[in-house]
């Protein structure tokens, strides 16, 4: 095992960490609605679950309403389907060959329920950096039992790893934050 490996590889996971929260922070609905919001909503077609931007061509119309148009007539009721049995709580309208969602104006109970929402989801984040914390020590604790690396190594990989995991701890914190006041506002 390389010196680096362990440390290396938990950099993967974390940023891999990161970008999984970005996505889930980004289908949270704050001031504007986003393609974002519904672009990886799975839809059961023929017996397969794809994604709704595999299926249909998303587009926003002004800040609160999103135009949804499949490239097939047959994709629209399973995509409507999909939108309605979403946890987003949206009501999709089929116009002809599309579907509107407009988004209602945030209440502040909505608010207030998305805020919590950020935190549970910032919270799982960490736990997974926490996971991967201590996969890294004990690859790391391995190592040294084999004789792999020496104690001093062992503990400045260790010093390493945990500047990483406060660096990614720091950043999901902001993200947290962020969201957050974007919410609010």
């Amino acid at each position: 095992m390389s010196k680096l490996k362990t440390i290396e590889t938990t950099k993967i996971e974390l940023e891999k960490v990161i970008n999984f929260l970005q996505q889930e922070l980004n289908r949270l609905h704050a001031s504007r609605i986003t393609p974002s919001l519904i672009e990886d909503l799975k839809v059961s077609l023929a017996g397969q679950n794809m994604t709704l931007k595999q299926l249909a061509s998303i587009t926003s119309s002004g800040s609160n309403q999103l135009i949804v148009q499949p490239w097939s007539d047959e994709y629209l009721q399973p995509i409507e389907q999909a939108i309605h049995q979403s946890e987003m709580d949206l009501s999709p309208k089929v116009e002809q060959n599309l579907i509107r969602i407009t988004m209602p104006n945030l209440s502040q109970e909505r608010r207030d329920n998305l805020a919590i929402l950020v935190d549970d989801k910032a919270n799982q984040a960490k736990e997974t950096i926490r996971h991967w914390w201590h996969e890294g020590w004990e690859e790391i604790r391995q190592a040294f039992d084999q004789t792999q690396i020496s104690e001093d190594d062992k503990f400045k990989l260790k010093d390493e790893l945990q500047k990483m995991i406060s660096e990614y701890t720091k950043k999901i914190d902001q993200m947290k934050k962020d969201k957050q006041a974007e919410i609010k506002s």
